[in-house]
C-alpha cells in the first residue's frame, strides 16, 4: 500500500504540471502557432532528457518511439491547442475527464488489465466532479473542436496504454520518454514550415514560458508519468490524470480572487473521491495450506 501511495505522488506530478501549462500559454506563449508551439516544448524537453539518460532507441524501438512521438506527443500537442481555440475550456476539459474509461477500455484489450466496480465507479465519480467543476455552458459546439478533442483523447489514451506495454521490457522511463518527445518534435516541424510559415517572434516572458512549459510540463510531466504507468494499473493512472482540470479550476480561482462555490466544491470532492476509489486494493484471498498427514512417531 505505501509503494501504491509512492508511485500515486509520483504520477499526479503530471496533471498538476499538465494543469498550470493552460494558464501559461494562455497569458505567456504566442497566440496562433500551435504547430510551433507543439514543436518548442516537446523538441528541448527531449533533448535535455537524452542528455541525461545518454540512451538511444535500439531495435524495434526506433519505430516504436515513432509511433508513441506522434500519439502522445507530437499529434496531441497540436490537437490539444486546436481544440482550445474551437472549444470552451470546460468542454474541451470535459471531453478529455473520458479518460480514466478510455485508458482503462484500452488496458483491458491490449494488457488484459480487466478494470474492476471501484476503478468504473471512480471514472463515473471523477467525471461528475469535472462537468461540475468546470459547468457546461450553452455556447455554440464546433464540431472541429469536439473531433480534435476526440481524436487526441483516443490517440492519448491508446498511446499511454501501448507505451506501458512496451515499457516493461525496454528502458527507463528517462529513455524512452526522451525518444518520444524528439520524435513528436520532429514529425511536427515539416507540417509547421508549411502551415504556419516561419516561426513566431519570442519576446523574454514567451522564452520563460516555454522554458517552463518545456521543463515542467513537459520533461518533468512525462516522465512521471510515464514513470507511473510503469508502477499503477493503466484505469488508475487515468484517473489520477483528473486532477489536470482540478489544478486548472483552482489556479483560475486564484488568480481571479473568486470564491470556490458549492457545486464546484462538490465537484472537486467527487474527483478526489474517484482517485481515492482507484487506491483501494482487494486483498488476495488467504492460500490455505493442506493439512499435513501425521506421521508415525508424530504427535
Amino acid at each position: 500500500m505505501e509503494d501504491t501511495f509512492r508511485w500515486t505522488l509520483v504520477t499526479a506530478i503530471a496533471p498538476i504540471a499538465w494543469g498550470t501549462n493552460y494558464f501559461v500559454t494562455h497569458e505567456y506563449l504566442p497566440a496562433g502557432h500551435p504547430l510551433y508551439g507543439a514543436v518548442f516544448r516537446a523538441l528541448p524537453a527531449g533533448l535535455l532528457l537524452l542528455a541525461l539518460a545518454r540512451r538511444l532507441p535500439r531495435g524495434v524501438w526506433w519505430w516504436r518511439s515513432l509511433l508513441l512521438g506522434i500519439c502522445n506527443m507530437g499529434a496531441f500537442f497540436a490537437l490539444i491547442y486546436l481544440a482550445s481555440q474551437l472549444l470552451p475550456v470546460s468542454l474541451a476539459s470535459t471531453i478529455m475527464s473520458a479518460s480514466p474509461l478510455t485508458m482503462a477500455l484500452f488496458a483491458w484489450a491490449l494488457l488484459a488489465e480487466r478494470p474492476t466496480v471501484l476503478v468504473l465507479t471512480g471514472a463515473g465519480a471523477g467525471i461528475g466532479g469535472v462537468v461540475l467543476l468546470l459547468g457546461t455552458g450553452s455556447t455554440t459546439v464546433d464540431p472541429r473542436g469536439v473531433a480534435a478533442s476526440v481524436a487526441a483523447l483516443t490517440m492519448s489514451s491508446a498511446g499511454y496504454v501501448l507505451a506501458k506495454k512496451w515499457g516493461r521490457a525496454g528502458d527507463g522511463p528517462l529513455a524512452t520518454t526522451s525518444w518520444q518527445l524528439i520524435a513528436g518534435g520532429l514529425v511536427l516541424i515539416p507540417f509547421a514550415v508549411v502551415v504556419e510559415g516561419a516561426p513566431p517572434y519570442l519576446d523574454l516572458p514567451a522564452v520563460a514560458g516555454f522554458a517552463y512549459v518545456g521543463l515542467v510540463a513537459t520533461a518533468l510531466a512525462f516522465t512521471a508519468w510515464f514513470t507511473g504507468l510503469r508502477h499503477l494499473s493503466a484505469s488508475t493512472v487515468g484517473l489520477i490524470g483528473l486532477l489536470n482540470p482540478v489544478t486548472g479550476v483552482l489556479l483560475g480561482l486564484l488568480f481571479s480572487g473568486e470564491t470556490l462555490t458549492l457545486r464546484q466544491g462538490l465537484g472537486l470532492g467527487l474527483v478526489l473521491a474517484g482517485i481515492a476509489l482507484s487506491q483501494i486494493r482487494r486483498r488476495a484471498p488467504a492460500v490455505r495450506r493442506p493439512s499435513q498427514p501425521i506421521l508415525s512417531g508424530q504427535r
